[in-house]
């Protein structure tokens, strides 16, 4: 009887955190700043081994039929991945200029427009009234492509700051998301862990994982945060919200259902800025800063996804 309560217990404090995601987030971006020395125990050399879990968890939580969606539906997942792979690099590219971000910074908000679909995302599209399947189909087309599509965008974007060796960044994204992602497909097929375990003890855990990234480089960077965080700050917020904005438009200009709209909306403006806080802190080790644009969106993309999905829910009624 105890070990039923125990396990009942740890229900509830899973399905509390992965419900409070956001805040939780926020708080730990917080406490990194403000206490640094304390937070700064999480260190950055293990974000891309706590990616690696949050990919697993990924990985664990997607079904094969997943898939299937991108030859059901080609014409929704091309519309979707072809603006998220357009929209946000190109945003990016446009934001280090119009405020003339220092090459470091640059470097990092660059990083996260090329990345792929954030892993939150399906979670917000669920919440928002968006079409859930869509956004599962675009977020794992863009995890796939990956390994390929960020280096060659980063070259594209980011080559005049900083040299991109192409292969390099493709074995770390090769290794980062697809092969936790590919195991945890493999042990669902073969081990078939409960739904219960997977819908809410594996959010609680990527949680955790997303909290303790953003602990690790906010907390490395306290001090030039302090120096150049507002103007960061505002760069972020602008890339995530007019990522929202512009995949609405294109939703809307080419007549798509609602939900297929919010869909595209969500995808495109949430990234996954643990990747870039990843590349960024393997490979522009001299750029200190580049770690921070993508530990600032992993706080704010979450809570402005929260408050989008509300708004569009309260719309509907």
């Amino acid at each position: 009887m105890q070990i039923l309560c125990n396990f009942a217990l740890m229900y509830k404090v899973c399905i509390f955190i992965s419900r409070w995601m956001a805040a939780i987030v926020l708080l730990m971006a917080v406490a990194a700043f403000m206490w640094p020395n304390v937070v700064g125990v999480i260190q950055t050399s293990w974000i891309s081994w706590l990616l690696g879990i949050v990919m697993f968890g990924m990985g664990l939580a997607m079904q094969w039929e997943d898939f299937r969606i991108v030859f059901a539906r080609p014409k929704d997942i091309f519309i979707g991945f072809l603006a998220q792979i357009t929209i946000m690099p190109l945003l990016a590219w446009l934001l280090t200029r119009v405020f003339a971000l220092p090459p470091e910074l640059a470097v990092g908000v660059v990083l996260v427009g090329c990345c792929p679909g954030g892993t939150a995302s399906n979670v917000i599209t669920y919440l928002a009234g968006g079409d859930l399947a869509l956004s599962v189909g675009m977020t794992s087309v863009s995890t796939l492509c990956a390994p390929v599509l960020t280096p060659l965008l980063t070259y594209l974007f980011a080559g005049k700051y900083v040299d991109v060796n192409f292969w390099s960044m493709f074995m770390s994204i090769f290794q980062v998301i697809i092969l936790p992602i590919a195991l945890g497909l493999l042990i669902k097929k073969w081990l078939r862990p409960s739904d219960k375990i997977v819908k809410n003890v594996l959010p609680a855990i990527s949680t955790i994982a997303i909290t303790m990234i953003v602990g690790a480089v906010v907390s490395a960077n306290a001090d030039k945060l302090l120096h150049s965080g507002l103007l960061i700050i505002a760069v972020v917020i602008l890339h995530n919200l007019m990522g929202f904005l512009l995949g609405f438009v294109v939703g809307k200009a080419i007549h798509l259902k609602r939900e297929k709209t919010i869909a595209i909306s969500v995808e495109v403006g949430m990234q996954n800025s643990g990747l870039a806080c990843s590349l960024a802190q393997q490979h522009f080790q001299a750029m200190a800063l580049a770690t921070v644009p993508g530990a600032i969106f992993s706080v704010w993309h979450n809570i402005a996804g929260a408050l989008l999905a509300r708004l569009l829910v309260s719309q509907k009624k």
